[in-house]
């Protein structure tokens, strides 16, 4: 496909032309817990009455509508000169899943990039404060087309652990966004009580929006609303939107 010449390029922008802040939520590896962050980011923005929405760019696993407790299946868009995403506990929401539900979605190269274009030309936001994106981990298709497509409008927050391979990994993702003039949003250590990647954010001038401890009870709290915002980590989700909000 010749993206030069795809219409869908020129209707991007205008879909998110009303969306203040885009944040995609990124890692340089697996398992640092970057698809709860980034839900539970837009659904602490929701509370605090920001108008906010949630972007599961994960195309060939996604699964924030598990941290939300909800059925994919069940949810309707409104389909009017676009898609206009369903409202989810405050947060305008899209995921593939909604049109895929639990069926697994094998994607590469060129299906990925198309339903990346697709997804963002059909999706009308809107007036949001924060666009929060969950994606999948590493630098492979939906991260490039984000990096290529909208550059100066993207705002990454990066995640990682606190762990040696986690450490090497996330000066490589750092790098590849500072040289590219991207405005990273800051660093989050999750699963950590000891700061360790504060020294990686001076070295790099990344803000350090905090640490969060490792909570052995989370997994048994995904689904459950109440019951995640009533926890440690909700707070500290809290505070880590605090610092995004003051960036």
């Amino acid at each position: 496909m010749n993206t030069q010449s795809d219409p869908r390029l020129l209707v991007i922008p205008q879909r998110l032309a009303g969306v203040k802040h885009i944040v995609p939520v990124m890692s340089s590896k697996g398992g640092v817990g970057k698809t709860l962050l980034s839900t539970l980011l837009a659904l602490a923005g929701a509370d605090k009455k920001l108008k906010v929405g949630l972007l599961d760019l994960d195309f060939t696993n996604p699964s924030t509508h598990i941290v939300l407790g909800i059925d994919p299946a069940s949810i309707q868009p409104v389909e009017e000169k676009g898609v206009i995403p369903p409202i989810i506990h405050g947060i305008k929401y899209m995921t593939l899943a909604i049109y895929t539900g639990e069926n697994p979605t094998p994607l590469r190269g060129s299906a990925i990039n198309d339903a990346f274009l697709e997804i963002l030309a059909i999706t009308r936001w809107g007036e949001l404060d924060y666009l929060f994106i969950d994606t999948p981990p590493g630098l492979s298709d939906p991260q490039l087309n984000l990096l290529t497509y909208l550059p100066s409008r993207i705002e990454p927050l990066v995640v990682a652990t606190p762990s040696p391979l986690a450490i090497r990994s996330v000066e490589k993702l750092l790098k590849v966004l500072i040289e590219g003039n991207y405005k990273i949003t800051g660093l989050v250590e999750n699963m950590s009580n000891n700061s360790k990647l504060l020294k990686i954010a001076e070295k790099y001038n990344v803000k350090y929006l905090g640490s969060i401890p490792y909570y052995n009870n989370i997994d048994g709290l995904i689904g459950n609303l109440e019951a995640l915002r009533s926890s440690q980590f909700y707070g500290k989700i809290i505070h880590i939107l605090k610092g995004i909000i003051r960036a």
